[in-house]
């Protein structure tokens, strides 16, 4: 039975994304920040859930779930990283939170988490359709599409963008007024650069679930969650299987530009 740990797993579409992977045999591991709402929610999905304590906006939580995962012997077969934020307004201090949730956390979970997934194992980025490189204009877009940046490199680039914000000049950098896209643009920079990273042994992929109704996407969304979940869900079954790609982006089961 394959395990999947997934982040911001207690609502929304990570809980729906666990009660999915649940129907079709995986075990699941809800990672929250408030671990009595994880138990209740692992505890609404049955047999085969569970919940861990984790703020992703905290490196320090995802290094101690590592060792808590370790200690159990807890072994993943996908890492999900689908916690996110997305918040009203648009200063230096909403675009350094929204990176710190949406790019380094990701981050920080995956560095801790990779050693804890098998061999032929994903990492799986929930990522969005408002991050794709066509968002940002000239010089950002370029940056941001560079082959050869590495993990470190995309930081970079993100405090360069919260920096720009507080100065200024975001928008002569080619930086949209919208952090959450910026977010997701780097975080899917980030996929590209830990597949090279952590491939072979690892896939890693970025999955866009669509604008689903949820407490992020809001009631006007088209979707409903059960849509977004399975979208996820095709990337996490294609990621785990024999061959499969790595540093890609697709949507319900099929490739989309980056």
């Amino acid at each position: 039975m394959r395990t999947a740990l997934i982040t911001g797993g207690n609502r929304g579409l990570g809980l729906e994304t666990g009660r999915q992977l649940l129907a079709r045999g995986w075990r699941v591991v809800l990672a929250c920040r408030d671990l009595d709402a994880g138990r209740a929610a692992a505890t609404s999905l049955g047999a085969g859930a569970s919940a861990r304590e984790l703020d992703v906006a905290r490196a320090v939580s995802a290094t101690a779930l590592a060792a808590a995962l370790a200690r159990d012997g807890v072994t993943l077969d996908a890492l999900v990283n689908n916690a996110a934020v997305s918040l009203d307004g648009f200063d230096a201090r909403v675009a350094e939170r929204t990176i710190t949730t949406n790019l380094f956390g990701p981050v920080w979970v995956t560095r801790a988490l990779a050693p804890r997934v098998r061999d032929g194992g994903a990492v799986v980025m929930v990522s969005s359709g408002m991050g794709e490189l066509s968002v940002l204009r000239a010089p950002a877009r370029a940056r941001v599409a560079e082959p050869s940046l590495d993990v470190a490199a995309v930081e970079a680039l993100a405090y360069d963008f919260v920096a720009g914000v507080g100065g200024g000049r975001h928008g002569k950098d080619g930086w949209p007024n919208n952090a959450y896209s910026v977010s997701k643009a780097l975080l899917n920079a980030a996929t590209r650069a830990f597949a090279a990273e952590l491939g072979p042994r690892l896939t890693v992929n970025a999955v866009c679930p669509g604008w689903v109704r949820t407490a992020l996407g809001g009631r006007n969304a088209p979707r409903d969650v059960g849509e977004g979940a399975a979208s996820i869900v095709a990337t996490v079954e294609a990621s785990v299987a024999p061959r499969a790609a790595s540093g890609g982006f697709y949507r319900d089961g099929k490739a989309i530009p980056w």
